[in-house]
């Protein structure tokens, strides 16, 4: 049972009184669970600021109290000797166990134990906890997520016999030069302890520890999680370890895994559930690890605080790398330019210690985890040096990390997060000349630590962009060590009616809006456009189609290419298996087109696949790792008779096409805006001292173009139109020149030219036509890049081939609408609405993108949610010759310029008929 209460009254509820009657302000409630999910109050978001006064170390007066109470029985085993274990409680607690208080919390994401030795009894005891939303402690946990209170991991009573084992630190080392592990144990105990490793024969007494040889052993790592099984017996308890022995560490600034560079391929992952924000399921856990394995992701960052301890053991069995971070985070701090930031304070130095120090030991037995972080976003101060000093002295055997430690005076590894693409370069070719004369000896250490971006490539919204690019300057700098996107998942929380909440929508007064929705995958683990762009630059097999062969790259630190098999496939419907032989971790390998393929005539697209030999802990035989292609497709002959159109097809005004057959529709309009992406709506790190684009475009009227017709002729050859498309009260524009000649009854070709006139004050979004058809879409068939959607620099994992998707898939359902659904390389299309198909086929460029829609841009770019939109019953189809990319300005850099579209002219021929 619990309460929430403004004022939570002291009426005897924490007594041990088994007649004490609850009164009609208690109600049932799971456990775990926050109670602002279970009709108690309700959650609230912000990003950096507190939702609180800053008034160190008080939390604020209207703080939501929570009251449990539960009345159960415990077995004589956990009578004679148990502690009560909390794995999370969010902010602050004070634990009561019949009529006793046990003591209080602190460290929402971390592990209580209290000792309940003499207090437990057989039957009806009486636990009462009281949990406040905020406390002292909520100043260090300002962790960019909503802030839901409650008792939201497991409670459980854990029996520790006398002469059981209390503690177990097994320390493993690997020797890559010969292939042998040791074992440095600690063991704490209440009597002599056995240790048996039967896969390695070893079975000695540990009980004073120290360091063990194991000989031969196959290694740990993310690629091959082997791990050994290792018991510790005592008199009255046996401890069951899985051991991974692997080495992590530093040398001439490239960090190592067993002798090998690695590269962290990594993601951040809070701890979310839309139904039930941070409360892990066993099914979820695995579900978010099984998927980042299927996309190539090897590692995971656990920001900004240790995860439910479960999801650790399945890190150690699936294989990935883990930078574990601690509990802490002060971001709110920033906004009064860190002015009394804790981690500056000597008050706070035993607070910052204990979460360290209660981080490591919970985890410490993980092979998975090879850094440990002292936290997040918590400005500096020497109690993280602190921090660092006690971990580095406690556990040498893992590398340190803080990313506010720019100077790294403290840490085993130089990170950053957002850096642009030309500092990145910079610190990767920083460490190939000789430092400078004047060098400090900070600046000389910092010379020797790899890299790491532990925040890159926002992943808000319609994007991330420029994923290539930094994978391209991690390839190439083996000071680099790759970096984890942020992030894994939105955290969108289900709505009664459907869809998803973000900030502001439980009418919090502070709050930062849908900066909350921000992953790879939506809040149910719908696979966003950015993760599938992110498993093609993640590939261990990276496939390049040449002319007349096929270059094979193995990305793999340790692992040959054994585990997968390569076949190809050219059109139309030929296929066969590669022989690609044994290829050596980091090695490259050319092989020459089969028979069969080479003496193929003419093929169109081939394409190359990697995928996995044999059934795998987190994908079956077949699952695709790695494709690569080469098209060769040529433009489709235009029709050899046509004439004038009839002009009764077009509105006799604006000459616009109105029929085409039996299909109503509307256009071409020449557009060059957008629905805003979220990327769109902020300026990017690289332009800070510029608007966003949204607002650029808005400014100069993109979103407010209208059309008129200059000239128009007929005669018995093409219908030709002239027109101008313009802002108003603007002196820059579009011109447009059209000449239409018919095929047939339903059918015409449409030849348009587009200039920019005057000069354009910002970049366009897009050069493009825009169709209206006057009936509800069903689908799309195409020929060009797919399946997915993708932009000029969020284009990977799509693949040339004929695609089709249906109504629901035309669009990605981003929890806030904008634009999205864009199908690249397009040479023909088919578009199925209620009311009938247009075709579209290319006559006259390699390529245009094709976007089909149920909503306007105007819908997408002024409603706030996506389950809000409504259709007009109409489809709203665009023809871009050019269009801009997405970037990651939302933290980050904006479109490169590479990527940017700067008005220019465009031509394009296309066929439309009515099928």
């Amino acid at each position: 049972m619990s309460r929430g209460l403004t004022v939570a009254p002291a009426d005897g509820w924490t007594d041990d009184d088994l007649s004490w009657a609850p009164v009609d302000a208690w109600s049932d409630i799971p456990v775990p669970a926050h109670w602002v999910l279970e009709g108690h109050g309700k959650p609230a978001y912000t990003n950096t600021r507190f939702p609180f006064a800053i008034d160190v170390p008080n939390p604020p007066d209207e703080n939501p109290i929570g009251d449990y109470r539960l009345i159960f029985d415990a077995t004589p085993e956990l009578t004679a000797g148990a502690v009560l274990r909390f794995d999370g409680i969010e902010s602050a607690a004070e634990v009561h166990l019949n009529g006793r208080l046990l003591g209080e919390t602190r460290g929402s994401r971390l592990t209580h134990e209290f000792d309940v030795s003499g207090t437990l009894r057989e039957s009806g005891n009486v636990l009462a906890v009281r949990v406040a939303q905020f406390s002292d402690a909520s100043y260090l946990e300002d962790q960019d997520m909503w802030w839901m209170p409650g008792i939201f991991r497991d409670v459980e009573l854990v029996a520790t016999p006398a002469d059981g084992i209390w503690d177990a630190f097994a320390v493993t080392d690997y020797e890559a030069l010969d292939g042998t592990g040791t074992l440095d144990l600690f063991v704490e105990a209440g009597s002599p302890v056995q240790l048996r490793i039967p896969e390695l024969g070893i079975d000695l007494d540990a009980s004073d520890g120290g360091v063990i040889g194991v000989g031969e052993v196959e290694p740990w790592s993310a690629e091959n999680p082997r791990l050994y099984e290792a018991v510790l017996v005592s008199a009255g308890e046996t401890v069951t370890l899985r051991l991974g022995f692997r080495r992590i560490e530093v040398r001439d600034s490239v960090l190592l895994v067993n002798g090998e560079p690695i590269q962290f391929r990594g993601v951040n992952r809070h701890e979310h559930d839309p139904e039930k924000g941070r409360v892990a399921s066993p099914e979820r856990m695995k579900q978010d690890l099984l998927l980042m394995k299927q996309h190539n992701v090897n590692a995971v960052r656990t920001s900004h605080y240790p995860p439910h301890p479960g999801f650790l053991d399945l890190t150690d069995e699936l294989g990935l790398y883990v930078v574990l971070e601690c509990d802490l985070e002060t971001h709110g701090f920033e906004e009064i330019g860190w002015k009394g930031n804790p981690s500056a304070d000597p008050e706070w130095r035993g607070a910052y210690l204990d979460r360290m120090q209660r981080t490591v030991h919970r985890d410490k037995n993980h092979a998975s985890v090879v850094i440990w972080s002292l936290g997040n976003e918590a400005g500096t101060g020497t109690n993280l040096e602190a921090m660092a000093a006690w971990t580095r002295g406690f556990d040498p055997s893992r590398l340190i990390h803080y990313e506010g430690d720019w100077a790294s005076t403290y840490v085993d590894v130089y990170s950053r997060m957002y850096a642009g693409f030309e500092e990145v370069r910079r610190i990767g070719e920083e460490v190939l000349t000789p430092a400078p004369f004047d060098a400090t000896a900070a600046q000389i250490h910092r010379r020797s630590l790899p890299f790491m971006q532990c925040e890159y490539a926002h992943a808000m919204g319609n994007g991330p962009g420029g994923l290539q690019e930094y994978q391209e300057l991690f390839d190439t700098y083996p000071r680099l060590a790759g970096g984890f996107i942020w992030e894994w998942i939105e955290h969108g929380l289900s709505l009664p009616g459907g869809g998803y909440a973000y900030g502001g929508d439980f009418g919090e007064d502070v709050h930062d809006s849908n900066f909350v929705i921000d992953g790879l995958v939506g809040p149910n683990r719908e696979v966003r456009p950015g993760l599938v762009a992110l498993a093609h630059w993640y590939t261990p097999a990276r496939i390049t189609v040449l002319d007349d062969a096929v270059r094979i790259e193995n990305r793999y630190a340790f692992a040959d290419l054994s585990g997968l098999t390569f076949t190809w496939s050219a059109s139309p419907d030929v296929s066969g298996e590669l022989k690609v032989g044994d290829v050596a971790a980091g090695e490259v390998v050319v092989v020459p087109f089969p028979d069969d393929l080479a003496n193929l005539d003419l093929p169109e697209i081939v394409t190359v696949t990697a995928a996995l030999a044999a059934d795998t802990a987190w994908a079956p035989a077949g699952h695709v790792v790695g494709r690569g292609e080469r098209v060769w497709l040529e433009l489709p002959d235009a029709p050899e008779e046509t004439s004038a159109p009839s002009v009764g097809s077009f509105d006799p005004v604006s000459l616009k096409l109105l029929s085409l057959g039996s299909l109503s529709l509307e256009g071409p309009e020449v557009g060059v805006w957008r629905a805003p992406t979220d990327n769109d709506r902020y300026p990017g790190w690289d332009e800070r001292d510029l608007p966003p684009y949204a607002e650029r475009w808005h400014v100069a009227g993109l979103d407010r173009t209208r059309t008129r017709v200059v000239s128009s002729s007929l005669d018995e050859d093409a219908l030709r139109v002239s027109t101008r498309t313009a802002p108003a009260g603007r002196d820059f524009s579009v011109d447009g020149e059209f000449v239409w000649r018919r095929v047939s009854d339903s059918a015409l070709t449409v030849d348009v030219t587009l200039t920019p006139g005057g000069t354009w004050p910002v970049e366009w979004a897009r050069l493009g036509l825009d169709f209206v058809i006057d009936a509800a879409p069903e689908g799309l068939a195409w020929l060009g890049q797919g399946p997915g959607p993708s932009y000029p620099d969020l284009a990977a994992g799509t693949f040339a081939g004929r695609h089709q998707v249906g109504a629901d898939e035309l669009y990605t359902p981003h929890v806030k609408p904008q634009e999205s659904g864009a199908r690249a390389g397009v040479r023909e299309a088919t578009v199925s609405t209620a009311a009938g198909a247009l075709k579209v086929t290319v006559l006259s460029v390699d390529d245009v993108a094709v976007t089909v829609s149920p909503w306007s841009r105007q819908a997408l770019a002024t409603t706030g949610h996506h389950h809000e939109l409504e259709a007009d019953g109409r489809t709203h189809v665009s023809i871009d010759l050019f269009q801009s990319g997405v970037g990651t300005a939302t933290c980050g850099p904006g479109v490169l310029p590479r990527y940017r579209l700067a008005a220019k002219p465009g031509r394009v021929t296309l066929l439309l008929e009515a099928v």
